[in-house]
């Protein structure tokens, strides 16, 4: 399979997405070509999360997949912190330990395999990022997760949370979502390849709506929680630990 090509192009209707050494070997490509403004999410993320950095503190990666969130702290800040990348898939840990191995020999990069249902690392963080992570966990654990986050957060650190989202009513949701179907055809991707995909993530990508994860942050005890990136169904939240 080349880089271009779509991972699992022949997945049957009634399988269940994983991250496994397909997807990874296209992960990134495959983002760019799913997720509206990529670059400008991507960019947005780190320009606004460097600002809560600060040294001797944990930078903290949910679901690190290849690393590319956590890449430009560890470029822009070096050692003065720690760099946790936390991830379940064993191609995705493979991808990012490879891609850090100097940083890891160092001492200042540690990229764990962690269940996001299990307890919560020790960590004393300024900032956690959770980029398209938290909609693949269960919804039961979600709050908790979201607590153990806040209660992990120096104050005036932050949190960064990147989601799938729903529309506030169905027919607005479903504006959104043909309107994001659009967007892959462009892309490439074919209309059956879009179905398959959104049958084979049916029960694993669990996305709630935009409002719905404000109520979590902030129950979750971030006070200061605001909106700055949405392109239809596709949304960002800082949250603020005071």
């Amino acid at each position: 399979m080349s880089e271009n090509d779509e991972p699992r192009d022949s997945i049957e209707a009634n399988s269940k997405w994983e991250f496994d050494d397909d997807v990874c070997r296209v992960f990134t490509d495959m983002l760019r070509r799913s997720i509206p403004q990529y670059e400008v999410m991507r960019d947005s993320v780190f320009n606004v999360g460097q600002r809560f950095v600060q040294a001797n503190t944990h930078v903290v990666d949910l679901g690190c997949s290849r690393g590319d969130a956590l890449q430009p702290f560890i470029a822009s800040h070096g050692k003065q912190c720690d760099y946790l990348g936390l991830e379940l898939s064993e191609s995705m840990l493979e991808a990012s330990r490879s891609r850090f191995a100097e940083e890891i020999d160092a001492g200042f990069v540690t990229i764990n395999q962690h269940d996001l249902r299990q307890p919560y690392p020790q960590v004393s963080a300024s900032l956690t990022l959770s980029v398209l992570t938290l909609q693949f966990t269960p919804m039961e654990h979600r709050q908790r997760i979201l607590r153990d986050v806040r209660q992990s957060t120096v104050k005036g650190g932050a949190f960064i949370l990147v989601e799938k989202v729903l529309g506030d009513t169905a027919d607005i949701n479903e504006l959104m979502v043909q309107r994001y179907h659009e967007l892959k055809r462009h892309n490439g991707y074919s209309t059956e390849s879009i179905e398959r995909k959104r049958l084979a993530l049916e029960g694993v990508l669990v996305p709630v709506t935009a409002r719905w994860n404000e109520e979590l942050l902030k129950n979750a005890g971030f006070n200061q929680v605001d909106c700055f990136w949405r392109w239809m169904n596709f949304s960002a939240w800082l949250a603020v630990a005071d």
